[in-house]
């Protein structure tokens, strides 16, 4: 999948108590002055503070010829700001125990700090988060040090087969939209400190900020700290969405390369996040390939005729419709029959649905997995951050086994139908016979 969100980098490996998943996650919600978003939840087990700004500046704002401008600016910004250059940043940082993090993705960029509680740790850390987010400098060596290493991995990436594959499957997804824009050599050389630092002023603000706290903090120190964010950002506005991408007509497309694995990608765009079929997309998706070992594209295309590895299938809502995409590598003279394999069980699924016993098994474990993905601040930093971002309901983490365990075979057959259809399906293959 193009642009995997980075994960947060940790001091120390902090568990969160696991009866938190069971009795429920109480986010407090509201608006700073300067209209930043500021979602909140005390977690006073650990002297631990982590805080994350996310903002919509992903790489769907790049402005049409500048792919890998969001890339790159969130790359550069933490690389000297405010009062300290990219050495004092990082020496002051480790000083004070505390980490800083975050990445950039399709729709957002984010920048995530881990504190000690401590209050005179916590506040010179703080600070530095602040200058990093208002005031980076953009250094043009810098921006030139980052732009050889981005152009270096982009024509590294240009000769591997998975890299090809992902590339050629968003381009083919999103032709009109900007999913489908993707950064090249060519595209980042023109880039220049002035284009970052204009990125920065239209899409870093406060009024595009969402700011999430967890950790040992009172309600109103929460609310002095997201103030002082928003405060120190420029007011702005949020950016307007493209229009809604579409699905394009089916097509295959067949890319050459001497790699002896043909590698495979099948999918169309499907749902947004907070679509209210996104449940039961999940629960069908388990039986489908989401489920390892017992899903049937698993059963069918490795266990029975040993086509492939490993074979998947997922759905990846976003801002906008985000792909459903099924995934795998075979031999290269194997490929056209793994595919025919691939659609006869996707076909299968969609005309029949999950049997009564697939969907308990996935339910089961989707449910019972669940506390799992809420067991440390950073997981539960890193949710409570997508229910700010996306704009989810505050009872989301409370809803979700709930509105799992709700799931019948009928919702899941008559939501796959709605999103999954085989007549729109692009398959992208490279280095098949």
């Amino acid at each position: 999948m193009k642009k995997i969100f980075s994960g947060f980098c940790l001091l120390i490996l902090c568990y969160f108590a696991a009866p938190l998943a069971v009795a429920g996650v109480q986010i407090e919600h509201w608006t700073t002055a300067q209209g930043s978003r500021v979602y909140f939840v005390a977690a006073p087990a650990l002297p631990i503070v982590d805080v994350q700004v996310d903002f919509a500046a992903g790489s769907m704002f790049d402005p049409p010829g500048q792919a890998g401008l969001a890339a790159l600016t969130r790359a550069t910004l933490d690389l000297g700001a405010g009062k300290r250059d990219e050495s004092e940043i990082a020496e002051q940082l480790a000083d004070l125990g505390a980490v800083m993090g975050g990445g950039v993705d399709t729709d957002r960029a984010s920048l995530s700090l881990r504190t000690l509680a401590e209050r005179s740790k916590r506040d010179v850390a703080l600070a530095v988060l602040r200058e990093v987010l208002a005031q980076p400098h953009f250094s043009a060596a810098i921006v030139e040090r980052e732009k050889a290493r981005t152009i270096a991995s982009l024509k590294d990436a240009q000769t591997r087969p998975d890299s090809i594959a992902g590339r050629a499957f968003w381009e083919a997804l999103y032709p009109q939209h900007p999913y489908g824009q993707q950064a090249s050599p060519d595209s980042v050389a023109s880039l220049n400190r002035d284009a970052l630092a204009a990125f920065h002023a239209r899409l870093y603000t406060a009024a595009n900020a969402s700011i999430v706290l967890v950790g040992q903090l009172r309600r109103a120190e929460a609310e002095k700290i997201a103030g002082e964010i928003s405060a120190a950002l420029p007011a702005g506005a949020p950016p307007s969405l493209p229009a809604a991408p579409v699905a394009t007509p089916a097509q295959q497309k067949n890319i050459a390369h001497p790699a002896s694995q043909a590698h495979i990608y099948l999918g169309l765009p499907a749902i947004e996040r907070g679509h209210p079929d996104f449940f039961a997309l999940q629960v069908g998706n388990y039986t489908l390939g989401g489920g390892g070992f017992v899903s049937r594209l698993v059963q069918e295309v490795r266990d029975k005729r040993g086509f492939a590895y490993s074979v998947y299938s997922y759905f990846a809502p976003l801002r906008q419709a985000g792909p459903f995409q099924i995934g795998l590598q075979t031999q290269r003279k194997q490929a056209a029959e793994a595919i025919r394999v691939v659609r006869k069980v996707l076909d299968d699924f969609l005309r029949d649905g999950p049997s009564e016993e697939e969907l308990a098994a996935a339910k089961a474990n989707l449910s019972g997995s669940f506390p799992l993905r809420l067991d440390s601040n950073a997981k539960l930093l890193a949710n409570v951050a997508a229910i700010g971002f996306y704009g989810l309901p505050l009872d989301y983490l409370d809803q979700y086994r709930a509105r799992i365990d709700a799931v019948t075979a009928a919702e899941v057959k008559a939501a796959f139908a709605r999103h999954v259809r085989p007549a729109d399906l692009v398959t992208i293959t490279v280095a098949a016979e």
